[in-house]
């Protein structure tokens, strides 16, 4: 693919990820992670409303209680601001933490999609983690699968994921089912996507878009620059080759 057409595809944010750069994910992944966690902070406090009308209504039905209207208004004028109380206070300490460690967590991230050396295999790098740091390399020869998601939240705040998926975790037996890594929090995932494809496609071919990398037995193993894998199967092969010619042999003289 030529660099006019290469420039097209790829918007301005794309120039840091093709020369080996490590960025991270866009600021409105920060507040996607906090629009969920405002969501889950309503959710029990509905939880907790619905506890607490619903042992009134309990008590109520065992006393034979018949009129309701005493017992909603104890219950939203003298037991719910009780109640609400107490709750943003227990707030403070769970939900405040997560308020604050998330811009923090999130920050931490750090992705690139080829070798930043620019001499060695390219690959997808991945770190994550504030505590427990994990650094991930992916290296292209063994993707089998990449593709992109969006779902409604990630696109009410454009942005997306881009998943990668290798052989070990393909599923199937000794397998683990879904991505092996993902790039989260990106704007420009479809690009991100998209120059993956294309730097597969320059070792790779043919290959089958957002399924599986397929090489006919007849043709040769595809040259990997400074791949010791690639240099193994080749003299795996050739071995191959000397022992077919052995066998030929020994049939003939027979």
């Amino acid at each position: 693919m030529n660099s006019d057409s290469r420039s097209v595809l790829i918007k301005p944010p794309m120039e840091d990820v093709t020369a080996g750069r490590v960025f991270k994910p866009d600021r409105r992944f920060y507040y996607k992670e906090g629009f969920g966690a405002i969501c889950v902070w309503i959710f029990l406090w509905l939880c907790t409303i619905g506890v607490l009308v619903l042992g009134a209504w309990i008590g109520a039905s065992d006393s034979g209680v018949s009129n309701w209207v005493p017992i909603f208004w104890v219950i939203f004028y003298d037991w719910l601001p009780t109640v609400n109380f107490w709750y943003l206070v227990s707030s403070v300490f769970w939900f405040l933490p997560i308020l604050i460690g998330i811009p923090l967590y999130i920050q931490a991230f750090e992705y690139s999609v080829i070798s930043k050396a620019g001499t060695t295999m390219p690959e997808i790098y991945v770190k994550k983690g504030l505590v427990n740091v994990t650094k991930k390399h992916v290296p292209f020869r063994t993707i089998t699968n990449i593709s992109s998601r969006a779902g409604p939240i990630d696109r009410l705040f454009g942005i997306g994921t881009v998943e990668i998926q290798t052989a070990g975790y393909s599923g199937g037996a000794g397998g683990q089912a879904g991505p092996e890594e993902k790039l989260e929090g990106i704007v420009f995932y479809e690009e991100v996507r998209d120059f993956v494809l294309q730097e597969l496609r320059r070792f790779r071919d043919p290959y089958v878009t957002g399924t599986e990398v397929v090489h006919p037995v007849d043709e040769p193993v595809p040259r990997l620059r400074d791949s010791l894998d690639d240099e193994i199967l080749i003299t795996l092969r050739e071995i191959r080759n000397v022992l077919e010619k052995i066998d030929k042999k020994f049939e003939n003289k027979r």
